[in-house]
């Protein structure tokens, strides 16, 4: 290493491969790169997928996905870890297992449970094991509305009211920090709530109409562990991923990707 070189903020993602390219490990990397961070990944799936849909999943063996981890977690200093998409109950032992292993202690779980297509990415039975595996082992949990509620077993919430009193009771369950996104909701505002050792706090941000929504819940929750990895406090990290989303969101009209929902524009800061 030269004199000037200095150690790379580096996060991982374990999550599921999107081969449509706007959501998943595709979506994390091109996240991390665009907030000057240093992306590698674990697999957990891989999806048959584009911008209508998701035409089919196949699982990666768990026995596979432990080598991923103690392959990277072996020889890079990772300094965040952010987790998407697990299918199934073994995947979710097979990570829980190798956060503990790696002392992984920075870790954004974003519980993806439905694509933006409405295709399922997580077995129904598998949404207990993900809340008793790695609901405790989380920095921050980041479920939109659905997800809350799926989480607990309850209808989504219908108001900010709802919104709080789900996120104390999904606190409750073990993560340090839960953050519920209001992109599902409705209104001239998307507002997302934070609930940590400090109380409560809301990010807001004008609702955009835009079909190009796809990959919205990757993007931010890897932008958080960016943030986390390049050693931001937590609210200053979601305030920084709900900044740059918004603004992925914004210029995702300038992209023409597919035929259904688009990918938000990753790298709007720098391409023409």
């Amino acid at each position: 290493m030269s004199e000037a070189a200095v150690q790379s903020a580096i996060a991982v993602t374990i999550a599921g491969s999107d081969s449509g390219g706007g959501a998943g490990i595709q979506a994390d990397l091109k996240t991390f790169s665009a907030l000057g961070v240093y992306g590698a990944s674990v697999i957990t799936a891989l999806t048959a997928q584009n911008t209508l849909g998701v035409s089919g999943i196949h699982d990666v063996p768990p026995d596979f996905i432990a080598q991923q981890i103690d392959a990277v977690y072996s020889d890079l200093a990772v300094c965040a870890t952010k987790i998407g998409m697990l299918s199934r109950s073994e995947a979710i032992l097979a990570v829980s297992a190798g956060l503990d292993r790696h002392g992984a202690s920075t870790v954004v779980l974003d519980p993806v449970m439905i694509a933006a297509s409405g295709d399922r990415l997580l077995a129904p039975e598998a949404i207990a094991t993900l809340r008793a595996e790695l609901l405790p082992r989380a920095r921050i949990v980041t479920p939109n509305l659905p997800e809350a509620g799926a989480l607990l077993g309850e209808e989504p919430a219908r108001n900010l009211d709802e919104v709080r009193a789900q996120a104390e009771r999904l606190l409750a369950l073990g993560p340090r920090a839960v953050l519920i996104k209001g992109g599902h909701g409705e209104g001239p505002e998307s507002v997302d709530v934070l609930l940590d050792e400090e109380g409560f706090a809301e990010f807001r941000a004008p609702r955009l109409v835009t079909r190009n929504t796809h990959g919205t819940g990757c993007t931010l929750s890897s932008a958080i562990a960016a943030e986390l990895a390049k050693g931001e406090s937590l609210r200053k990290a979601v305030q920084a991923a709900k900044q740059y989303l918004s603004r992925a969101l914004a210029r995702s009209d300038e992209l023409v990707i597919g035929h259904g929902h688009g990918p938000v524009h990753h790298f709007h800061a720098w391409w023409a």
